[in-house]
């Protein structure tokens, strides 16, 4: 769920961990990174959990198999952190290495509010923008960021309220299909 924070970290085979952990070095290729632009704000009454199981169902569709995905977009801004760990923690499940948020203002204050020590958030911040991992959503260069994949768009104003699983989450059907789909 740390990539909701803007700390990259994905889940690796026990062979490789193994391996790291006794001293051996392993070789990787560099995944594919495909964007994920959302757009607008969630309607009232819609839930993170409705929007996990849309962008699920998205992601599935486009297969993103052994792939990164970086979410940006004005969108982002309007998505908690707890939200956007929700996603980011949704990764198995569409499929992906994992899904990332960048460093930004949200993060910041998500750090203030669970008590961390403002040297330490300050540094954080300067450091995220210095290397140019921190983001502003209300900036237009943001857009600039270039992608190895295709890159999809979600506008959170189209998410309605779904049900899923609980065992098959990518089995994803909208509340007012639920009674034909039963």
């Amino acid at each position: 769920m740390i990539n909701g924070l803007g700390v990259l970290g994905w889940g690796v085979g026990g062979i490789e961990a193994e391996a790291v952990m006794l001293g051996q070095h392993i070789s990787m290729v560099l995944p594919e990174v495909v964007g994920f632009k959302l757009t607008g704000k969630l309607q009232k009454f819609v839930t993170a959990t409705d929007l996990v199981l849309t962008v699920v169902r998205m992601l599935r569709d486009r297969g993103v198999v052994g792939k990164f995905v970086e979410f940006f977009g004005d969108g982002v801004e309007n998505l908690s952190v707890e939200d956007r760990s929700t996603i980011g923690n949704m990764a198995p499940e569409y499929g992906a290495y994992m899904g990332y948020f960048p460093v930004d203002g949200q993060t910041l204050d998500y750090l203030h509010r669970t008590g961390r020590k403002t040297h330490d958030i300050d540094v954080i911040e300067q450091y995220s923008k210095e290397n140019k991992l921190f983001r502003n959503y209300a900036l237009s260069n943001n857009d600039k960021v270039q992608w190895t994949g295709k890159v999809l768009e979600l506008d959170l104003g189209s998410v309605v309220p779904s049900v899923s699983g609980p065992k098959r989450p990518h089995d994803h059907v909208l509340l007012k299909n639920l009674q034909t789909d039963f």
